[in-house]
């Protein structure tokens, strides 16, 4: 019975001592490719990390050149319906009823605004682009060649630094 016993406790001394081989080898192995792999590793997530950090700078930097730019499109918005008044006042009033000097004067407005980045929408005679113009209503178009293009405007449409800001309300043959 001693003699089994010590078989056994032989053969369990033995299986651990082979098993301590194979985790040394496998301990070396892997230390020796750890320090290279974790290496590479850590150069992937700064890379990763640093284009990551430049995509945000330079959206954040495009971001503010934008903002910078439509900051005055509220006033400029809200400044086109009285550009539409003048317009239509002096398209109907009689010769020399508007004085020269409100004339400048406006024309003036109209430029300060064209430096912030103000243009009108091309519209009439145009091929119908729902991306800038809003249809109000569809006529027969005069000609085969007016067919899918802009008839009559009704209200301008602008941009600002090429965002519409407002969309030209036509009327378009069909």
């Amino acid at each position: 019975m001693k003699k089994k016993e010590n078989e056994n406790n032989l053969e369990e001394e033995k299986i651990p001592a082979e098993n301590q081989e194979n985790l040394t080898d496998n301990e070396e192995t892997e230390t020796q490719e750890t320090p290279t792999d974790e290496l590479a590793e850590m150069k992937e997530k700064y890379l990763r990390l640093y284009s990551d950090f430049e995509n945000f700078r330079k959206r954040t930097a495009k971001e503010k050149v934008e903002l910078i730019q439509t900051a005055s499109a509220g006033l400029i918005v809200e400044l086109l319906p009285v550009i539409d008044d003048y317009e239509r006042a002096l398209a109907n009033a009689p010769e020399g009823e508007i004085s020269e000097g409100i004339q400048l004067i406006f024309a003036k407005i109209n430029s300060v605004l064209q430096s912030k980045g103000l243009k009108e929408l091309p519209a009439k005679g145009e091929v119908f682009d729902a991306e800038i113009h809003d249809c109000i209503t569809q006529f027969a178009a005069p000609t085969e060649a007016d067919k899918g293009k802009v008839i009559e405007v009704i209200e301008k449409g602008y941009t600002l630094h090429e965002k519409v800001i407002r969309f030209a309300k036509v009327v378009v043959g069909n």
